[in-house]
């Protein structure tokens, strides 16, 4: 599930990518198919592993694009091990509100990006995970769990405090908004007949990419959208 919009955020082959809390991968994969040069950075060694594993799983199948390269780093993201200005491209997809000081990473961000380059940023969005925090206090308040919820305005700012200026954003994964309330109404660990109908309804989207649910996602996102994305550049220096 890609919530970064390479529209707005373009990967062109050896584009040097930094994907903070890269978690399971899905953003780094996505960009080594584009031919980009990526790390994939995250706390979590388990998590490095298997993104290391299908990174060569990617070479052997041919997915790899033209000069792509994937590596992986284990860090924290408040203290980065990377030289100031060393990427083209940094994202942080779902990462920030996971994270207590949060403007220390932002300004890490910042820091290992190249004058000029770009920055994906994205968090849930405030009123959809307002209501699943009305509806659970167990899906967040588990250990590595939500420790906020940004309203938009807010995270920009902190974000340009930081050094970068926005450029760009959207809303994104519409269709699972609801589908995340009905999980915290029964409890995050709880199934039951509607969590996995809509569950299948979400595989058979992400699997197939139907007209329908695409056009459906595309009109619902700016009302219902799960996620916020913005777009941010490092001002070139002078």
């Amino acid at each position: 599930m890609i919530t970064v919009d390479f529209k707005q955020f373009p990967i062109t082959p050896g584009t040097t990518v930094l994907d903070v809390g890269c978690g399971q991968g899905r953003h780094s994969f996505e960009v080594l198919r584009r031919g980009a040069d990526v790390t994939a950075f995250d706390s979590n060694e388990s998590d490095l592993a298997d993104v290391k594993t299908m990174f060569g799983a990617m070479e052997l199948e041919g997915e790899v694009g033209p000069g792509g390269q994937g590596q992986v780093q284990h860090g924290d993201a408040r203290d980065m091990p990377f030289a100031d200005g060393s990427f083209d491209r940094v994202i942080a997809a779902e990462v920030l509100e996971h994270i207590h000081e949060d403007e220390t990473a932002m300004a890490e961000i910042a820091r290992v990006l190249k004058p000029g380059g770009l920055a994906a940023v994205t968090v849930p969005r405030w009123w959809p995970e307002k209501v699943c925090w009305a509806l659970s206090d167990e899906y967040h308040e588990v250990e590595g769990g939500h420790v906020r919820v940004y309203r938009r305005s807010e995270l920009v700012e902190r974000l340009e405090r930081a050094g970068l200026e926005l450029v760009g954003g959207h809303h994104a994964h519409a269709l699972h908004s609801p589908y995340w309330w009905l999980k915290c109404a029964v409890g995050p660990d709880t199934e039951n007949a509607a969590t996995r109908a809509y569950h299948r309804l979400l595989v058979w989207d992400l699997m197939k990419a139907p007209r329908l649910t695409r056009w459906s996602e595309a009109a619902l996102n700016p009302v219902l959208g799960k996620s916020v994305a913005v777009y941010l550049r490092k001002p070139e220096a002078r």
